[in-house]
């Protein structure tokens, strides 16, 4: 019989909870930690998603630009609470109990006849931010390749446990203009297809037990923009689409050191987060002084993201 316990999971986004119930279906265990975590992972998935390009117009062939970027994600209300009744076989007196990104008293809840209590949380962050490096190089027919990366970075979260995260990402950006007979040379717009894929890997190691959350995220947009002097102004409609699965190992056992009675997983927990699949619209403004850019831009979605960047270009 698989014997999951919440708490096990909870741990790993480090909370201290110290009543405990066995869920001893996983497809519960699976339900209720969804409801929990989606906000993050969805998050996650929009914030990888985002800044991409500045401009609508491809590199000339070997023309590049390096940019670093940050990018934020407001959490808004709706996504830092949850209703744990909406959960098959989960019961509460309380409608609203916090997700992993919200803040306030934990509800208790009744699971086949037992009770649990879950964490009073405080507002750790009520932003989630993620930096990149974006690489472009500009290539044949008016067409640019593009990359990013985040290096592979190592920690220590203390009694926790030592974990790692890093990202990797391709891309491509394409001149549609240059397709239409005549006119399309002419036109005082640069119009681009782009499209790019990123995953994000997170580990960490409890108790010697390995836990990852893995995120993919893809996106496809169509660009228009226009420079006028140093400034580009530049907008996009286009389409995301991410998905975050979360992995713990197996045997994790003795809870001492996190000031638990018990902590026991019997089975590998694989659960991939609802995916996400939504229109975008998207708006900036860059400003070029020399090879120096600044740029700023902001994405309309369910879950809305500002990017700021600066970076070098030659184009």
């Amino acid at each position: 019989m698989l014997r999951f316990l919440i708490i096990s999971v909870l741990v790993f986004f480090s909370f201290s909870l110290k009543s405990q119930v066995l869920v001893d279906n996983v497809n519960d265990a699976k339900s209720f930690l969804q409801a929990y975590l989606n906000p993050l992972g969805n998050g996650l998935g929009a914030i990888t998603n985002n800044g991409w390009y500045n401009t609508a117009r491809p590199h000339k062939l070997l023309g590049f630009d390096a940019t670093v970027s940050l990018s934020f994600l407001n959490i808004s209300n709706e996504k830092k609470s949850f209703n744990p009744n909406s959960i098959s076989n989960f019961s509460s007196s309380s409608t609203s109990t916090p997700t992993i990104l919200g803040k306030g008293n934990g509800a208790t809840v009744e699971y086949q006849g037992e009770e649990f209590k879950l964490p009073n949380q405080s507002p750790l962050f009520s932003i989630l931010a993620l930096p990149n490096l974006n690489l472009g190089l500009g290539i044949f027919k008016k067409t640019e390749i593009n990359g990013r990366f985040i290096p592979n970075y190592k920690y220590d979260a203390g009694f926790i446990g030592k974990g790692e995260i890093n990202m990797w990402g391709v891309g491509f950006k394409h001149d549609l203009l240059q397709w239409i007979p005549v006119i399309g040379n002419t036109i005082p717009l640069s119009l681009s297809l782009q499209a790019a894929h990123t995953q994000m890997t997170s580990k960490i190691s409890i108790l010697d037990q390995p836990v990852s959350m893995d995120i993919q995220a893809t996106n496809i947009n169509l660009i228009i923009s226009k420079n006028i002097l140093m400034v580009c102004g530049y907008a996009s409609i286009g389409y995301n689409s991410s998905s975050t699965t979360f992995r713990a190992g197996e045997n994790i056992t003795n809870s001492n050191s996190l000031n638990l009675d018990e902590l026991e997983i019997t089975l590998p927990i694989e659960m991939e987060f609802e995916t996400v699949n939504e229109l975008r619209a998207n708006i900036g403004l860059k400003l070029s002084l020399a090879v120096i850019t600044v740029s700023a831009n902001h994405t309309i979605s369910e879950y809305p993201v500002t990017t700021i960047g600066v970076g070098a270009s030659l184009r």
